[in-house]
């Protein structure tokens, strides 16, 4: 009996389980399939904050969401249509965030007294009512897989290692992807263990064909790939190894060999491993032992005539300080990404936080500034990867790239650049000694780049200040407000280099959203549904440079009756707007709990906003 196929223009599925089944795999598995097909995507992996928790516990459930569509979005979307729960603890942590009517999948295998023990369950949420308002679907995954690998060479606790892909085979049956990707995967990974390979690909087709031969499901959907989308070719990327490709692309732009020097470190390890596999584009990794060695080998990098990078999270941030100042003194090219998550000290280490502004402005000894770049999304990682890149090699500064937990691990498609058509922005070393002296400057007050060893340009630098034009020490008391100054004025000049951001939206409306890094898709959607359904007078800017803040904010900011800053913080960009622009007044929207803003969220404040509720 042939199976109806209803096609649907947007889809969310959340896969949860625990660390060890596999939801990460599953999850990016039906995303680069997805890919493949032309759809629009946006992912949320949401791993958890405890290392190593308790299996079966509420605080081991992992999560990955993933939202597709036949049209261009913004977010991994507000509420799932599809929860997959592998246990009992997954099912009672995220099926209060499933639409009303949605689909839930439950592992029914991993509901036994024990399990509701766990979970910390009294009843079993199967069988008390607690799911009335849903759709359903049962299954015992592990009976099933056990089943579909009768006489297999692996140990019964191996078989159920494999249920992940039972599941996804279900799920490319459910929305009609092919499974030949996912097969093809499995092959190369799995390359010198066969039969880990073909155990894992035969519960990938059990899955998929158990559609069909258990009939649970009334019919089948289909999400068709985006029909707009720019021509060129595209790629499903996440957001470390976008930043990633950025460096190495900036480093080519410059003219320069890119140095890491790194400490691994939650959410940023993952550039660190992804450079480390691009030796062949000249890259230098070095995996230091702390976090000050890091950015000390990256200084040490870029004294040698390299562009030297470091990455880190917050808390590393903190540690770097004292030698972010020393690059500042001795005005040095060099990239500092901040991968921020949720804090102080230890804090939530893989939930989402963007909490490092005020840090990355003022967490310094002394007046020390320097240009913040912030990303928005994945694929604009890259890009302001090498927004970073020409910024620190044209102005001789460091630069500190904003990015978070969401965007690092968040995947969306991306439409590779021509490389041949990227503005280069070479780094210039200087080689004629007539006229040398190590701080003097251009025209954007940037000091020439003397590599050393090179003839007839010996030079000091170091931490102590520096004299005007000679760089001898000085302790002078002019020289230094002199020096402060400059060092001042020259990262205030990047704004001549960095274009006014666009307003997404009408020119003048009753309300501007004003925002920065993640929080874009949020807002950018919210808004738009609120133009679109309700014709609310509302618009959208969002800021990729935070410091300098670029010209012509003040004059757009003047065109809005009111401002509201949503941000994942207790008030950051807010409170340096508000110092920047007293003339405005900037409504604060904060959230701290470890998860983005929903469009949803942002749509019910701006309405409360316009409604004098808030």
């Amino acid at each position: 009996m042939s199976i109806a196929v209803t096609r649907q223009d947007d889809v969310v599925i959340r896969f949860a389980g625990d660390s060890g089944d596999g939801m990460q795999i599953t999850g990016n598995q039906f995303t680069d399939t997805t890919a493949k097909l032309g759809n629009d995507l946006a992912t949320f992996p949401d791993f958890p904050a405890e290392i190593r928790a308790p299996a079966g516990t509420r605080a081991g459930v992992s999560g990955f969401q993933i939202r597709f569509s036949s049209t261009d979005i913004y977010t991994a979307g507000d509420i799932p249509d599809v929860l997959v729960a592998m246990n009992a603890a997954a099912l009672i942590v995220n099926y209060k965030d499933v639409a009303p009517g949605g689909i839930i999948i439950a592992n029914t295998g991993n509901f036994t007294e024990r399990d509701l023990q766990k979970a910390k369950l009294e009843t079993n949420p199967l069988e008390d009512g607690t799911l009335d308002g849903y759709r359903v679907i049962a299954i015992d995954i592990n009976a099933r897989v056990t089943e579909a690998l009768q006489g297999s060479p692996l140990t019964s606790k191996d078989v159920l290692r494999c249920k992940n892909f039972y599941v996804l085979g279900l799920m490319y049956w459910l929305y009609s992807r092919p499974i030949e990707p996912t097969l093809e995967w499995l092959a190369a990974k799995f390359a010198k263990k066969p039969e880990l390979a073909d155990a894992n690909q035969t519960a990938l087709r059990a899955g998929y064909n158990s559609g069909d031969i258990h009939e649970v499901f009334q019919g089948r959907y289909e999400v068709v790939p985006v029909e707009n989308a720019l021509p060129g070719t595209y790629r499903n990327i996440m957001g470390n190894h976008a930043v990633a490709l950025g460096l190495v692309a900036g480093a080519e732009l410059a003219g320069l060999k890119l140095f890491l020097g790194s400490y691994p470190i939650t959410p940023a390890t993952d550039i660190l491993q992804h450079l480390a596999e691009l030796k062949e584009f000249g890259v230098i990794t070095c995996q230091m032992e702390d976090e000050i060695a890091g950015i000390c080998t990256a200084i040490g990098a870029s004294y040698a005539g390299m562009l030297g990078c470091t990455t880190t999270s917050g808390p590393g941030l903190a540690l770097k300080t004292e030698a972010i100042g020393l690059a500042i003194m001795t005005e040095l090219p060099l990239v500092i990404v901040d991968v921020q998550r949720a804090g102080p000290s230890t804090g939530l280490p893989t939930k989402v936080e963007q909490a490092d502004l005020l840090q990355s402005l003022f967490g310094r000894n002394s007046d020390a500034p320097l240009p913040i770049v912030s990303c928005a999304t994945p694929a604009d990682a890259f890009d302001c990867a090498v927004e970073a890149c020409r910024i620190a090699v044209q102005y001789m500064t460091p630069v500190i790239l904003l990015s978070d937990n969401y965007i690092a691990n968040g995947a969306e498609p991306w439409r590779l650049p021509d490389m041949d058509k990227l503005p280069r922005f070479p780094a210039i070393h200087v080689t004629d000694p007539a006229g040398y002296a190590p701080y003097t400057r251009d025209a954007k007050l940037a000091r020439p780049w003397a590599v050393p060893g090179t003839p007839g340009l010996e030079h000091r630098i170091g931490g102590l200040e520096k004299e005007h034009i000679t760089g001898n020490v000085s302790h002078s008391p002019d020289n230094h407000q002199l020096m402060s100054e400059l060092r001042r004025d020259k990262v205030l000049g990047v704004r001549d280099t960095i274009p006014t951001p666009e307003v997404s939206g009408p020119d003048k409306a009753d309300l501007l959203v004003v925002g920065w890094g993640s929080t874009y898709g949020a807002i950018r959607s919210g808004t738009e549904r609120l133009r679109r359904e309700q014709n609310v007078s509302v618009a959208h800017l969002h800021l990729r440079h935070l410091w300098p803040l670029p010209y012509g904010l003040d004059e757009i900011f003047a065109r809005y009756k009111q401002i509201l800053v949503p941000e994942l913080n207790m008030g950051q960009l807010s409170r340096l707007l508000q110092g920047e622009y007293p003339d405005h007044r900037f409504l604060h929207y904060g959230k701290v709990k470890g998860k983005p803003f929903t469009a949803r969220e942002i749509r019910e404040k701006i309405t409360a906003v316009l409604e004098g509720k808030s």
